[in-house]
Protein backbone atom coordinates (compact mmCIF):
# COMPACT_ATOMS: atom_id res chain seq x y z
CA UNK A 1 0.00 0.00 0.00
CA UNK A 2 1.03 3.78 -0.47
CA UNK A 3 0.63 6.19 1.69
CA UNK A 4 0.42 9.39 0.48
CA UNK A 5 2.77 12.53 2.14
CA UNK A 6 0.43 14.03 4.59
CA UNK A 7 -0.01 10.16 6.50
CA UNK A 8 3.85 9.56 6.27
CA UNK A 9 4.16 13.18 7.82
CA UNK A 10 1.73 12.38 10.70
CA UNK A 11 3.15 9.47 10.96
CA UNK A 12 6.98 10.45 11.24
CA UNK A 13 6.15 12.82 13.58
CA UNK A 14 3.30 11.56 16.48
CA UNK A 15 6.24 10.66 18.88
CA UNK A 16 7.20 14.77 19.12
CA UNK A 17 3.10 15.78 18.73
CA UNK A 18 2.51 13.46 22.05
CA UNK A 19 4.93 15.08 23.67
CA UNK A 20 3.91 18.72 22.96
CA UNK A 21 0.11 17.66 24.28
CA UNK A 22 1.75 16.07 27.45
CA UNK A 23 2.80 19.50 28.42
CA UNK A 24 1.22 20.00 31.70
CA UNK A 25 -0.14 23.71 30.44
CA UNK A 26 -1.95 21.94 27.45
CA UNK A 27 -2.96 18.94 29.90
CA UNK A 28 -4.50 21.95 32.39
CA UNK A 29 -6.39 23.71 29.46
CA UNK A 30 -8.11 20.77 28.35
CA UNK A 31 -9.50 20.51 31.71
CA UNK A 32 -10.07 23.85 32.35
CA UNK A 33 -7.79 24.49 34.63
CA UNK A 34 -6.09 27.54 33.53
CA UNK A 35 -5.45 30.56 35.45
CA UNK A 36 -5.73 34.19 34.33
CA UNK A 37 -2.15 35.34 34.63
CA UNK A 38 -1.23 31.66 32.56
CA UNK A 39 -4.02 32.48 29.83
CA UNK A 40 -2.88 36.18 28.97
CA UNK A 41 0.49 34.96 28.50
CA UNK A 42 -0.73 32.49 26.32
CA UNK A 43 -2.38 35.15 24.26
CA UNK A 44 1.28 37.86 24.70
CA UNK A 45 3.47 34.83 23.85
CA UNK A 46 0.81 34.00 20.67
CA UNK A 47 0.83 37.53 19.47
CA UNK A 48 4.82 37.53 19.48
CA UNK A 49 5.00 34.65 16.86
CA UNK A 50 1.37 34.96 15.10
CA UNK A 51 2.65 39.02 13.90
CA UNK A 52 5.30 37.16 12.39
CA UNK A 53 2.91 35.02 10.36
CA UNK A 54 2.40 36.67 7.56
CA UNK A 55 6.10 38.15 6.81
CA UNK A 56 7.10 34.57 7.17
CA UNK A 57 4.95 33.53 4.53
CA UNK A 58 5.67 36.22 2.32
CA UNK A 59 9.54 35.17 2.95
CA UNK A 60 8.59 31.26 2.11
CA UNK A 61 7.06 32.55 -0.76
CA UNK A 62 9.46 34.60 -2.38
CA UNK A 63 12.44 31.78 -1.88
CA UNK A 64 10.39 28.89 -3.52
CA UNK A 65 9.39 31.94 -6.65
CA UNK A 66 13.47 32.21 -6.47
CA UNK A 67 13.48 28.29 -7.02
CA UNK A 68 11.89 29.29 -10.19
CA UNK A 69 10.90 25.59 -10.45
CA UNK A 70 7.66 24.52 -12.44
CA UNK A 71 7.17 21.68 -10.22
CA UNK A 72 6.13 24.09 -7.30
CA UNK A 73 4.35 27.38 -8.97
CA UNK A 74 0.99 25.61 -7.81
CA UNK A 75 2.03 26.06 -4.46
CA UNK A 76 2.22 30.21 -5.18
CA UNK A 77 -1.28 30.69 -5.19
CA UNK A 78 -1.94 28.56 -2.20
CA UNK A 79 0.62 30.84 0.13
CA UNK A 80 -0.97 34.21 -1.87
CA UNK A 81 -4.55 32.52 -0.29
CA UNK A 82 -2.80 31.61 3.12
CA UNK A 83 -1.47 35.44 3.10
CA UNK A 84 -4.73 37.15 2.62
CA UNK A 85 -6.03 35.32 5.34
CA UNK A 86 -3.84 35.69 8.04
CA UNK A 87 -3.20 39.19 7.62
CA UNK A 88 -4.08 41.34 11.08
CA UNK A 89 -4.73 37.74 13.31
CA UNK A 90 -2.20 39.49 15.60
CA UNK A 91 -4.79 42.55 16.44
CA UNK A 92 -7.24 39.62 17.56
CA UNK A 93 -5.30 38.55 19.94
CA UNK A 94 -4.61 42.13 21.37
CA UNK A 95 -8.14 42.75 21.56
CA UNK A 96 -8.47 39.45 23.43
CA UNK A 97 -5.91 40.21 26.04
CA UNK A 98 -7.56 43.58 27.09
CA UNK A 99 -11.20 42.20 27.32
CA UNK A 100 -9.61 39.64 29.77
CA UNK A 101 -8.37 42.11 31.54
CA UNK A 102 -5.04 42.89 30.46
CA UNK A 103 -2.70 45.76 28.81
CA UNK A 104 -3.52 46.15 25.28
CA UNK A 105 -0.86 48.40 24.64
CA UNK A 106 1.28 46.95 27.05
CA UNK A 107 1.28 43.23 25.48
CA UNK A 108 1.91 45.57 21.85
CA UNK A 109 5.09 46.94 23.08
CA UNK A 110 6.25 44.00 24.91
CA UNK A 111 9.11 41.77 24.00
CA UNK A 112 8.58 37.93 23.38
CA UNK A 113 9.69 35.56 25.60
CA UNK A 114 12.68 33.42 24.88
CA UNK A 115 11.58 30.02 23.51
CA UNK A 116 8.90 31.90 21.59
CA UNK A 117 11.55 34.27 20.37
CA UNK A 118 13.90 31.09 19.44
CA UNK A 119 10.85 29.56 17.35
CA UNK A 120 10.07 32.67 15.17
CA UNK A 121 13.98 33.25 14.42
CA UNK A 122 14.14 29.42 13.47
CA UNK A 123 10.99 29.47 11.15
CA UNK A 124 13.17 32.50 9.01
CA UNK A 125 16.77 30.36 9.46
CA UNK A 126 14.66 27.84 8.26
CA UNK A 127 13.34 29.69 5.09
CA UNK A 128 16.50 32.01 4.38
CA UNK A 129 18.99 29.07 4.93
CA UNK A 130 17.56 25.90 4.93
CA UNK A 131 14.78 24.20 2.66
CA UNK A 132 11.88 27.03 2.50
CA UNK A 133 9.56 24.32 2.85
CA UNK A 134 10.24 23.71 5.97
CA UNK A 135 8.23 26.01 6.96
CA UNK A 136 4.68 24.09 6.36
CA UNK A 137 6.34 21.88 9.39
CA UNK A 138 5.89 24.79 11.22
CA UNK A 139 2.15 25.43 9.57
CA UNK A 140 1.02 21.62 10.83
CA UNK A 141 2.00 22.32 14.64
CA UNK A 142 0.57 25.54 14.78
CA UNK A 143 -2.42 25.15 12.91
CA UNK A 144 -2.93 21.54 14.50
CA UNK A 145 -2.16 22.95 18.06
CA UNK A 146 -4.72 25.33 17.77
CA UNK A 147 -7.27 23.64 16.63
CA UNK A 148 -6.93 21.00 19.79
CA UNK A 149 -6.73 23.83 22.08
CA UNK A 150 -10.05 25.92 20.37
CA UNK A 151 -12.26 23.14 19.57
CA UNK A 152 -11.47 21.57 23.07
CA UNK A 153 -10.56 23.80 25.77
CA UNK A 154 -11.79 27.30 24.69
CA UNK A 155 -15.33 26.66 26.61
CA UNK A 156 -13.86 24.99 29.84
CA UNK A 157 -11.59 28.17 29.93
CA UNK A 158 -14.06 31.11 29.44
CA UNK A 159 -16.47 29.24 32.28
CA UNK A 160 -13.58 28.72 34.58
CA UNK A 161 -12.27 32.04 34.35
CA UNK A 162 -15.44 34.01 33.60
CA UNK A 163 -14.33 35.98 30.79
CA UNK A 164 -16.86 37.34 27.69
CA UNK A 165 -16.54 36.24 24.34
CA UNK A 166 -14.38 39.12 23.59
CA UNK A 167 -11.70 37.18 25.30
CA UNK A 168 -11.84 34.45 22.90
CA UNK A 169 -11.70 35.77 19.09
CA UNK A 170 -8.89 34.60 18.21
CA UNK A 171 -8.80 31.02 19.96
CA UNK A 172 -12.00 30.63 18.66
CA UNK A 173 -11.63 31.85 15.30
CA UNK A 174 -8.47 30.09 14.40
CA UNK A 175 -10.05 26.60 15.96
CA UNK A 176 -12.80 27.12 12.96
CA UNK A 177 -10.06 28.58 10.36
CA UNK A 178 -7.40 26.40 11.06
CA UNK A 179 -10.20 23.40 10.67
CA UNK A 180 -10.39 24.25 6.82
CA UNK A 181 -6.66 24.93 7.00
CA UNK A 182 -5.92 21.54 8.32
CA UNK A 183 -8.03 20.13 5.00
CA UNK A 184 -6.29 22.52 2.76
CA UNK A 185 -2.81 21.89 4.40
CA UNK A 186 -3.57 17.79 3.66
CA UNK A 187 -3.80 18.07 0.03
CA UNK A 188 -1.13 20.80 -0.53
CA UNK A 189 1.29 18.31 1.42
CA UNK A 190 -0.13 15.01 -0.66
CA UNK A 191 0.89 17.34 -3.72
CA UNK A 192 4.73 17.51 -2.66
CA UNK A 193 7.02 14.72 -3.98
CA UNK A 194 9.94 15.39 -4.14
CA UNK A 195 12.32 13.75 -1.28
CA UNK A 196 14.11 16.27 -0.24
CA UNK A 197 11.30 18.66 -0.02
CA UNK A 198 9.24 15.89 1.93
CA UNK A 199 12.32 15.40 4.72
CA UNK A 200 12.80 19.14 5.33
CA UNK A 201 9.51 19.28 6.16
CA UNK A 202 9.28 16.32 8.64
CA UNK A 203 12.48 17.52 9.85
CA UNK A 204 11.19 21.10 10.59
CA UNK A 205 7.96 19.42 11.98
CA UNK A 206 9.72 17.49 14.53
CA UNK A 207 11.84 21.43 15.78
CA UNK A 208 8.63 23.09 15.86
CA UNK A 209 6.64 20.48 18.00
CA UNK A 210 9.66 20.56 20.56
CA UNK A 211 10.38 24.29 19.98
CA UNK A 212 6.32 25.16 20.46
CA UNK A 213 6.34 22.68 23.43
CA UNK A 214 9.22 24.97 25.17
CA UNK A 215 6.65 27.94 24.43
CA UNK A 216 4.57 26.38 26.62
CA UNK A 217 6.66 25.45 29.50
CA UNK A 218 7.91 28.68 29.37
CA UNK A 219 4.46 30.26 29.82
CA UNK A 220 3.47 28.17 32.46
CA UNK A 221 6.74 29.21 33.96
CA UNK A 222 6.01 32.86 33.55
CA UNK A 223 2.28 32.34 35.24
CA UNK A 224 2.99 30.93 38.03
CA UNK A 225 5.96 33.53 39.15
CA UNK A 226 3.14 36.44 38.16
CA UNK A 227 0.40 34.29 40.63
CA UNK A 228 3.26 33.51 43.50
CA UNK A 229 4.08 37.53 43.20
Amino acid sequence: MSYRFHDILLAATAAERQALFSQPLILRALRGEVSRPAYREFLQQAYHHVRHTVPLLEACRARIAARDDDRLAWLLPALDEYIEEESGHEQWILDDIAAAGGDRALAEASTPGHAAEVMVAYAYDQIARGNPLGFFGMVLVLEGSSVALALNAADRIQQALDLPDAAFSYLRSHGTLDQEHTAHFQLLMDDIHDPADQAAIVHAARRFYRLYGEVFAEIAATAEALEAA
